[in-house]
This record gives C-alpha cells, sequence and structure tokens, in this order.
C-alpha cells in the first residue's frame, strides 16, 4: 500500500482474523505463534478470535509474543456468542437480520488480556499511535454484523497525524462509505471467510458470498475502488467448529506493507 509520505520507512502490518479459536486447535495454535517469524512493526486483528467457552487462555498463550509488538483490535459477533449449529446453505440466502446466538462468551477477560499487554481496543474509539516516526490515526467499529456498530463516535476527519487507518470486523457498506467521506487511508476488515465456498474462476476462483453487504469480488485481499481507501479483507484462519469447511479459499494472515507514496 503506498499510503506514507515521501520519505517515511515501510512499516510491515501484520493483519489476521477470525481464528475462532478453540482449545483442540493445536495446528492454528503452532501456525499462530509462528507469526512472530514474520517480523510485524505492527499487527491488526479484525475480530472472532474465539469459538469457545474456553479459548480466552488458548488465544492469549497463542499470540503471546507478539503482544510485546504494538496492536489494534476489534471484536466481531463470535467473540461476543458461542458458535451454534446452523445450515451453511443460509449464508447464500437474503440477509433478513435475524441471527442465532448461542451463549455468552468471555469476551471481557479476553479485552482485559490484550489491552493488559498494551494492544488498544477500537472498537468505540479513535486511538493514535507511532510506528517508526509515522504518526498513525486509527479508528475501529464495533460488529457491524449484530449491528453493535455506531460510526458517529469516531466520525471525523483526521489530524495531526500522517496516515488514518479504519478497522472493523464486518466489512459492510455502512462503514466503508463512511470511512471513506472521512478520508481515511486504508481500511483493514475480515468476516467473510474470503467467501469459504468459492467456485473456479477464469484466472483464479470466485466468492459466492461475503456474509454481508460487501460485493463478491471484494470477498478477500487487497482491493481499491476509485479514489476510495485501499481496502484489505482477511479470509481468515478457521471457520465455526459446525461448518469446518473451506473450499478454494485456504486459511491466510496477510503481511501488508505500507511504502511511501509517489
Amino acid at each position: 500500500m503506498p499510503i506514507l509520505p515521501k520519505g517515511h520507512e515501510s512499516i510491515r502490518i501484520l493483519h489476521f482474523s477470525d481464528l475462532h479459536l478453540t482449545p483442540a486447535r493445536k495446528r492454528e495454535i503452532r501456525d499462530i505463534k509462528s507469526f512472530i517469524d514474520l517480523d510485524p512493526d505492527l499487527v491488526i486483528s479484525t475480530g472472532d478470535f474465539l469459538a469457545d467457552m474456553e479459548a480466552v487462555p488458548v488465544v492469549l498463550d497463542a499470540l503471546d509474543a507478539l503482544l510485546d509488538i504494538p496492536g489494534l483490535f476489534v471484536f466481531g459477533s463470535n467473540d461476543y456468542y458461542a458458535p451454534k449449529p446452523k445450515n451453511p446453505l443460509k449464508y447464500l440466502l437474503p440477509n433478513h437480520g435475524k441471527r442465532i446466538h448461542g451463549d455468552d462468551l468471555p469476551w471481557p477477560e479476553l479485552d482485559l488480556g490484550l489491552q493488559s499487554r498494551g494492544w488498544l481496543n477500537i472498537n468505540k474509539e479513535r486511538q493514535t499511535l507511532r510506528i517508526k516516526e509515522t504518526v498513525i490515526e486509527a479508528r475501529g467499529t464495533d460488529d457491524a454484523h449484530l449491528e453493535f456498530d455506531d460510526y458517529s463516535l469516531v466520525a471525523g476527519k483526521a489530524t495531526q497525524c500522517d496516515i488514518a487507518i479504519g478497522v472493523t470486523h464486518a466489512p459492510y457498506l455502512r462503514i466503508l462509505n463512511a470511512m471513506a467521506s472521512d478520508g481515511l487511508d486504508a481500511i483493514f476488515a475480515g468476516h467473510t471467510h474470503g467467501g469459504q465456498v468459492r467456485l473456479p474462476w477464469p484466472g483464479g476462483s470466485r466468492a459466492l458470498t461475503t456474509n454481508c453487504d460487501l460485493p463478491n469480488w471484494r470477498a478477500r485481499g487487497l482491493t481499491r475502488f476509485g479514489h476510495e481507501p485501499y481496502l484489505n479483507v482477511s479470509a481468515g484462519m478457521g471457520t465455526s467448529p459446525f461448518a469446518r469447511i473451506r473450499v478454494a479459499s485456504p486459511p491466510e494472515v496477510s503481511l501488508v506493507t505500507l511504502t511511501a507514496s509517489h
């Protein structure tokens, strides 16, 4: 992403999302522990850390080395409510706003654990941090899939910073459009699982759904439309314990390098 002012040193951002961790996911835990080897300067998590009542200590242990690096995070719906069995075909039907919630998860414990190590919760806040002499203003929203979002809490043009970024779990257009109107440089999101099930398509594959109103062609990866902010949507690492299948949408973590504009 060429969004830094001229002369600024490049910044490596590790962006991960949708871990959906349980104590049983030993391979995923080992993978997360290895992310420190990517040598990021900043870590951004776009939510859905949890998938089990006992997952908070597991998440904090898996992220332990990364928690020594500056980090930003927001929560997703699966941080608030435990997963329940659902008909996966419903993801392909129109979204009528009806949600099936499981039991409340111990997200306050996760929030405390992350913040006690220095990561910044930007679910409803704007925060400023300095990375390699670049001043970054970051703003976030709570989960839009549950309609917990309230962009008015963080709205407005950025001031006294070199770049401004937005962080949200579910990339609903109301949030993307609001952030674009405020002149942000980049937005980080998750939630889509890259479509989770994709069909072979000329040049690659195509998502059947984004599980929100984001167009399917933007279901994963780095995209930009016109002069709007860059958007990086992580396809995420995990899935619901009740729908552990991915087709042509493998688990991923993103390493995004911010560079100076030309």
